[in-house]
């Protein structure tokens, strides 16, 4: 989940900084409170809903409209493995022993204790001696993963380290006609504000157990997914299993940082070794469980927004402030940044897109949803008019206004150098994540389009993205540039999730609903989980490895469903980072069972 350096590069930035925002998973939390607020505000019958000018266009038709069947939002069932089914059995029972549970606790504890931070500024693996750490991280995985390296150098599973620090493991199947499976995580932590310390409620890499939690950082992003990975491959050596399919997991080293160093040359020699389109899927970090509207729902990511940093950059000549133009190069630039606040990017609520298959989801299966929104949803399936009054209540919010728009944030002004000279210089940084339905192309045309009438108000040549859009030889008082500040990335394709191509998202769906019904049969209860498509707002590893497969999830198996709005986010990015000890385990069983699954599934 990388983080955004929050100042202007004086020297060459690196190609690429992209922050994972928030998970989506706090979108759906927070659903709940804005419909409800919403409905309770209007008490909101279907009348409200559609306006009366619009009731005309809601025909007789509409009251055969679907109402909410398993068509909406269809559902796999658990899936527990068959050929697999003694294995799988021994290893349940295991991953639910007190034992278990007391290694893995010390197993991730000692990962968070080994501060694996990355930065922004970092130089090349070789030259910056920050990366040193990551060998200690290795030999850590080495000493405590003792199958896993016995198996690297007597058996058929191979270790190459990429770039130094990138870790390729490879399980070789017995079947090479089969498409391997490719599991993923980053080595990496978002690094601990110093100042921040004091706030935490354990020491930040202390990798504290209560008896409940697992507390420090990296417990929840992203050292719970590499650790759990591991353990369920050391898990199955132990019981003997012999795969079918291949398995590789690949661990990047600077996700947080840019993700070049680590998955960025990962990517590169996967796609030597197995060639295009040659796995049958991919599982990276991403959202997890949460429970909205009375129902528990996991959200793997099955599409994830675009991204680009636009420069703005103004200049004018210089001088002694008590002479100055009516408007410095820093008036201009605020002139500009309003202009781009007064010109948000408009929604677009499609329903081809992944965040309406995400509300058909919560308008199926909620609960406590209000009947007036349920409706609305069922409706907006074929109806424009309930269609568009959905995106109105969405776009009222900023959090849903996210998920079914680009967005845009500017996040880093500079100018000037003295209180009595005028700035022959004032820049900004502009932040887009691209709706899926979008484009780069799309959102430069767009800064160009809305900065125009504003340049020839101030007598600026405008270059926008190596264009040059105003006439060109017109005497001018100053220039205008628009440009990339690291390289831009379109939306990511989307992953099928219905019709003949939609296998590796039925088999992830029955893998979450066996791991997530496991547990809770344990403890006499038979409650299930909803699955649905959902979308990142933000970028992760997986940029890198869109040409290794068409089937890429971003979905991490945590459990956030009994957790307030507050706690959430299990300290992501901030202070008091942690895990509950029992989803961690839940989290090694969901890999086990995936692996199983996908090892002896048909139609992948």
């Amino acid at each position: 989940m990388a983080e955004f350096s929050e100042k202007l590069y004086s020297s060459s930035p690196p190609a690429a900084v992209r922050q994972r925002s928030r998970p989506s998973a706090l979108f759906y939390a927070a659903l709940a409170v804005f419909l409800v607020y919403f409905c309770t505000k209007l008490e909101a019958p279907r009348a409200i809903l559609y306006p009366q000018r619009f009731v005309t266009s809601l025909s007789s038709a509409d009251s055969s409209l679907p109402t909410t069947t398993d068509a909406i939002c269809p559902q796999a069932d658990a899936l527990f493995p068959s050929r697999n089914g003694g294995i799988w059995t021994k290893t349940r029972n295991k991953t639910a022993s007190s034992d278990f549970k007391a290694r893995v606790v010390q197993l991730l504890a000692g990962a968070v204790q080994i501060p694996t931070e990355s930065y922004d500024d970092m130089q090349p693996v070789g030259v910056d001696p920050r990366w040193a750490v990551f060998g200690e991280f290795h030999a850590y995985l080495e000493r405590v993963f003792p199958l896993v390296y016995d198996f690297v150098a007597y058996a058929n599973l191979k270790l190459r380290k990429i770039n130094t620090y990138g870790l390729w493991f490879e399980w070789t199947g017995s079947n090479p006609a089969l498409k391997p499976i490719l599991l993923t995580a980053h080595q990496d932590v978002v690094p601990v504000d110093p100042i921040t310390v004091d706030e935490w409620v354990h020491p930040p890499y202390s990798g504290y157990y209560d008896g409940r939690r697992i507390w420090g950082r990296g417990s929840a992003d992203d050292k719970n997914g590499l650790i759990g990975v591991l353990t369920a491959i050391e898990t199955l050596l132990e019981q003997d299993f012999i795969p079918t399919r291949t398995i590789v997991a690949a661990f990047g080293f600077d996700e947080e940082a840019s993700g070049l160093q680590g998955a960025g040359e990962l990517a590169k020699a996967l796609l030597g070794a197995y060639g295009p389109d040659a796995f049958a899927f991919i599982i990276d970090e991403g959202d997890g469980i949460v429970q909205t509207f009375g129902t528990v729902v996991a959200f793997p990511c099955v599409a994830e927004k675009g991204y680009l940093d636009v420069m703005v950059e103004v200049t004018s000549p210089g001088g002694h402030s008590s002479a100055p133009p009516d408007h410095t190069t820093i008036g201009i630039l605020a002139a500009l940044i309003v202009g781009y606040e007064a010109n948000p990017y408009p929604t677009q609520l499609s329903r081809t897109s992944t965040a309406f298959q995400t509300f058909q989801c919560i308008g199926q299966y909620g609960s406590t949803l209000p009947p007036a929104i349920k409706a609305l949803i069922v409706d907006s399936a074929q109806s424009d008019t309930a269609l568009h009054a959905l995106e109105a209540i969405l776009s009222k919010d900023k959090l849903y206004r996210s998920q079914i728009g680009t967005t845009q944030a500017v996040d880093v002004v500079s100018g000037g150098v003295k209180a009595n000279a005028l700035p022959e210089e004032a820049r900004a940084i502009v932040n887009h994540r691209i709706l899926a339905e979008s484009s780069v192309a799309a959102v430069r045309e767009h800064n160009a389009a809305t900065l125009r009438r504003i340049a020839e108000q101030f007598n600026l040549s405008f270059t926008a993205f190596g264009v040059e859009v105003s006439e060109p030889g017109v005497p001018a008082s100053g220039t205008l540039t628009l440009q990339d500040m690291y390289d831009a990335l379109e939306p990511a394709p989307v992953t099928p999730t219905t019709g003949d191509s939609s296998a590796p998202y039925q088999l992830l769906s029955g893998s979450i609903k066996a791991a997530y019904e496991t547990r809770r049969a344990a403890n006499g209860d038979n409650s299930t989980v909803v699955v649905a498509p959902s979308i990142m707002t933000g970028n992760t590893d997986t940029q890198f490895y869109w040409n290794l497969t068409t089937n890429i999830f971003r979905y991490g198996h945590s459990n956030s469903a009994g957790l307030g709005p507050d706690q959430i986010l299990d300290g992501i990015h901030t202070v008091n980072e942690s895990i509950d000890a029992d989803d961690f385990v839940e989290i090694i069983r969901f890999y086990i069972t995936l692996l199983l699954n996908a090892d002896e599934s048909v139609v992948l």
